[in-house]
């Protein structure tokens, strides 16, 4: 792989962070375009099946590589036939066979990943070595009880920071998802508590009252919820109904948020399930968090402006806001301004 450079974007902090663009299954031989942090990027697997990430951009006349092919395992240009190795290096220039191409006619090269069946690419190098630069740890990965499914992607006209701080919020639930996650009589949250880690923040003891609080409801419960941001753009929850309140003994279920930034008030979002569920198909699962998320979606794309305030006096707040106050106050201290305000 060609050396990346040091963060140059405009968001720099942001840029130095892995984000999910694409479900891996999605990418086959084809290159296909993909929009982050408002850059261009072409996708594309070499001759061993590895993903890649560059600027979706020609270094010779700027065309979108994205509309090019594959060819014996490099990447071609469409417009001249301008061919690039996996490092990038341009190896091949049909028009002057003989041309050995400088390194000034490389592609430029992000770095790519493929982690819980999505391709994550970081645009930038970190400026210093922090935890914060690390990709999201979903920690239920590792739970061989809990299966493993992915929701998504959905496209939604409004920022990353709005998105993770409706997933953190709880008092929304007896309204936006009455019938299911809560009820209007019983709306009333609860103290709980947040405290900081090196990653985002972490929320416990959170108590919610809830109709439906999964696939396998029989009966409305007290459902235990614990909430983590993992990066500006990435958060978990866990939740525990009340013993018996489910047909499947010993339910517990823990939810990952993962949101590509494609520009600072657009977003594309997929949830990845944990559940003790290995007998619903996956259709079933995701038909499940399909009806919860399309209920926050109209209302998260009403939110003025869409995006996130980070002013403490450009909204008002309650106690029961204390896990979004914190969101804020950290995207504050890592220096986040894309998709926010």
């Amino acid at each position: 792989m060609a050396t990346m450079t040091k963060p140059d974007l405009p968001f720099a902090a942001e840029a130095a962070l892995w984000h999910p663009v694409l479900l891996s299954r999605t990418l086959g031989e084809q290159p296909l375009a993909a929009q982050l942090l408002g850059e261009s990027v072409v996708l594309w697997r070499d001759a061993q099946g590895v993903a890649h990430a560059w600027a979706d951009q020609c270094p010779h006349r700027g065309a979108r590589l994205s509309l090019g092919r594959v060819c014996e395992g490099h990447l071609e240009c469409p417009y001249h036939g301008w061919q690039f190795a996996d490092s990038g290096a341009c190896v091949r220039v049909p028009a002057l066979p003989t041309f050995v191409a400088p390194q000034s006619h490389n592609a430029r090269v992000f770095e790519a990943q493929e982690v819980y069946g999505l391709l994550w690419v970081r645009l930038a190098l970190p400026a210093t070595d922090s935890v914060a630069n690390a990709l999201p740890t979903f920690a239920a990965e590792t739970d061989a009880r809990l299966r493993k499914v992915n929701c998504g992607p959905y496209d939604v006209a409004t920022s990353a920071p709005r998105i993770v701080e409706n997933f953190l919020d709880m008092a929304h639930f007896g309204f936006v998802h009455a019938g299911w996650l809560g009820a209007r009589e019983a709306a009333e949250i609860a103290d709980y508590q947040v405290a900081a880690t090196p990653f985002g923040l972490l929320a416990t003891n959170c108590r919610a009252w809830q109709p439906q609080s999964n696939l396998h409801s029989t009966q409305a419960a007290q459902v235990q919820y614990s909430y983590e941001v993992i990066a500006p753009y990435a958060a978990v929850l866990t939740k525990i109904p009340e013993t018996g309140t489910t047909s499947v003994a010993g339910w517990r279920e823990s939810i990952a948020l993962w949101i590509c930034p494609i520009s600072p008030e657009f977003s594309r979002v997929w949830f990845r399930l944990a559940v003790a569920d290995f007998d619903s198909s996956d259709e079933k699962l995701q038909a499940f968090q399909h009806t919860i998320f399309t209920q926050d979606q109209p209302v998260l794309e009403s939110q003025t402006p869409r995006s996130l305030p980070l002013n403490v006096k450009a909204e008002v707040h309650t106690a029961a806001d204390k896990a979004s106050s914190a969101y804020r106050r950290y995207l504050s201290r890592v220096g986040i301004t894309f998709g926010t305000c």
